[in-house]
């Protein structure tokens, strides 16, 4: 039986970053899980293209744009199931027997992994906790929370959207069933770090609600990236 599932990782200048992402992948290599390795590039002026070659990826790139760098690598992605993550983010050790068990019993249903912030004290896991409540009651998933997802539901939902950010949530809105796994995505604290755990919990929160109230993905981007 050939193995079930294709990482799809989108880039832009992940040098930093992408190394640990993938080492943590292995396990899910070791288990006969992976079939391919997709990186979707921006357009990366870094090392990243280096990394992404020697681990033997497929490497795609285009305009840098992240619904549409994962609407071009999941187009041309070959496994049954797809698993979409950031390469900030690191999966658990013990991922590979979730995502096992999940292909097994999950009933084909679209899954995602708990957050949880490399970083230590209350306001990493009031943060996470927020995220994984959010996603529990609303089914809305971030990127940062991995999506594993058939192939042939991701396209019968029509996909990501080419649109900078908040891609993750327009597919979501459109997926049924979503499920959290039994396992945990670390994933990146930098930017909580730096503006501030109050601060930039608020400005996703706000980011959100804007997005809902119809402000544009491309005028969203520009706020959320300072």
């Amino acid at each position: 039986m050939p193995a079930p599932v294709s990482i799809v990782i989108p880039t832009l200048n992940a040098g930093a970053e992408l190394p640990a992402c993938l080492e943590h992948l292995m396990e899910g290599l070791s288990a006969g899980l992976i079939c391919e390795l997709i990186i979707s590039d921006g357009g990366s002026q870094d090392e990243t293209r280096a990394i992404a070659q020697a681990a033997g990826a497929e490497w795609i790139s285009g305009t840098p744009s992240r619904g549409g760098q994962l609407r071009r690598a999941c187009a041309v992605a070959r496994g049954e199931w797809l698993l979409v993550l950031h390469a900030d983010t690191r999966l658990a050790p013990g991922w590979a027997d979730a995502v096992a068990q999940h292909l097994e019993t999950g009933q084909g249903l679209p899954a995602y992994f708990r957050l949880r912030f490399r970083a230590s004290g209350v306001m990493p896991a009031l943060v996470a906790g927020w995220a994984n409540l959010r996603s529990r009651l609303f089914g809305l998933p971030y990127g940062d929370q991995g999506l594993l997802i058939r192939r042939d539901t991701y396209v019968a939902a029509g996909g990501y959207p080419d649109q900078p950010l908040m891609e993750d949530v327009a597919l979501a809105r459109r997926l049924k069933g979503l499920t959290a796994l039994p396992s945990a995505a670390l994933t990146s604290a930098v930017r909580y770090q730096r503006a501030g755990w109050l601060r930039r919990g608020g400005r996703n929160l706000w980011t959100l609600a804007r997005y809902f109230l119809g402000a544009t993905p491309e005028r969203l981007a520009k706020s959320y990236s300072k």
